[in-house]
């Protein structure tokens, strides 16, 4: 699915707003949420770090995967940066593929682990069953407790009906 976010900044409001569209058709995107967030909280997340950030831009309505998330991040850093005039206030749009990202995820060599156990010499070792040895003689203990059943009006049932 091709999915497409734009970024931009309010100055009135001093508010950045995300727009998420998405290709549910073929080649038409379609809008698909909106999410506005004060400019100074923006501001402050952005001065923590990119984690940060991305935490506060994520919601319950946009929540894209973190190789996306890393590029609006940036974006909205970039609109709300300290050395940001209003020349530079232009939205940005970014598109995504997520056939790019599965193939960016499979392209991620898998680390084999180094504390594999040398393999026995002998194989008829791992066949060998290791069966513990019970003692027969005690056997089950008797139960001595007795079942009650209550009154005998419980039972009869089709009486009631």
């Amino acid at each position: 699915m091709k999915q497409k976010y734009s970024i931009s900044r309010n100055d009135e409001k001093d508010e950045l707003i995300i727009r998420e569209y998405a290709e549910l058709d073929k080649e038409i995107l379609s809008f698909l949420c909106e999410e506005v967030f004060k400019g100074e909280a923006v501001r402050a997340a952005a001065e923590k770090g990119r984690d940060h950030l991305i935490a506060a831009l994520r919601t319950r309505n946009l929540y894209p995967p973190a190789l996306f998330m890393g590029k609006i991040a940036e974006a909205a850093a970039a609109l709300f940066g300290p050395d940001t005039s209003s020349d530079e206030n232009q939205p940005a749009e970014l598109f995504f593929n997520d056939f790019d990202f599965l193939s960016h995820i499979s392209e991620v060599p898998k680390a084999v682990p180094e504390d594999i156990e040398e393999e026995p010499e002998d194989i008829d070792e791992l066949l060998e069953d290791e069966i513990e040895d019970f003692d027969d003689k005690e056997g089950i203990n008797p139960i001595n407790t007795s079942i009650k059943i209550a009154d005998d009006d419980v039972l009869d049932i089709e009486d009631e009906i």
